[in-house]
């Protein structure tokens, strides 16, 4: 009985030593090779159990060191998985990051190199309707606007050749106050909108050409930077 229990001791104190003995030297080289297979793992632990199980208590010592040394083991890998799955998220958190970063430097750096941009929106004959495609790059262009305090917008209405001077005119004037709403949905003030009615004074296409007066029918809508050689900054 005494026996027995010694060897039972023995064993406790070899599966002990196995973990210690399997884990030192794997913890030495993760950092520079990651994490290992679990068979490998396993393996390193069941051998090295089993020699000191057999050391310390014999056959039945050996069983027992081997079977804690496989268990140990492959504790042990999945530890090391878990710490290079959290290190591949912080690589993928940085890198979008950056994206960003970059981005945002690209923007910043189209502004910088020029003191004006501009955006047409087209208009069928005889109507006063911002089209649904339109209204996106409308408001893109109207919150970057919003977001620069120093710049504002011009809106200009035209009109084809065809019709008399004084509906041209306020057919020009509804369709350059139809695309100011929308700018002011992006959250541009209206005190920095300059709204214009062209009519069809600036129309120069001939009699019958129905791709220039289709060219004639719009809003152009430019943002302007304040000052003589200044950039608007952003908030």
């Amino acid at each position: 009985m005494n026996k027995l229990k010694s060897n039972l001791r023995a064993a406790a104190l070899a599966a002990t030593l196995a973990g210690a003995a399997m884990a030192l030297p794997v913890q030495a080289d993760a950092p520079a090779q990651g994490p290992t297979s679990p068979s490998r793992q396993s393996n390193v632990g069941a051998l090295t159990g089993l020699a000191l199980g057999a050391l310390a208590a014999g056959p039945g010592g050996a069983v027992v060191g081997a079977a804690a040394g496989v268990v140990l083991g492959d504790h042990y890998h999945r530890q090391l998985e878990a710490a290079a799955a959290l290190g591949s998220d912080l690589d993928a958190s940085q890198a979008a990051r950056s994206r960003l970063a970059s981005n945002v430097a690209q923007l910043d750096a189209t502004v910088q190199r020029t003191d004006e941009l501009e955006l047409n929106v087209s208009f069928r004959t005889d109507d006063d309707a911002v089209a649904v495609e339109s209204v996106s790059p409308l408001l893109k262009l109207g919150a970057l606007a919003a977001s620069m305090p120093q710049s504002r917008l011009r809106v200009a209405g035209y009109a084809d050749p065809r019709g008399s001077e004084q509906w041209n005119q306020q057919l020009s004037l509804r369709r350059a106050q139809n695309v100011a709403a929308v700018l002011a949905q992006a959250g541009v003030p209206a005190a920095r909108v300059a709204v214009e009615a062209h009519g069809k004074s600036e129309a120069d296409c001939g009699d019958g050409d129905l791709d220039g007066y289709a060219l004639e029918r719009r809003v152009t809508v430019r943002l302007e930077l304040a000052g003589d050689g200044q950039v608007a900054r952003r908030d």
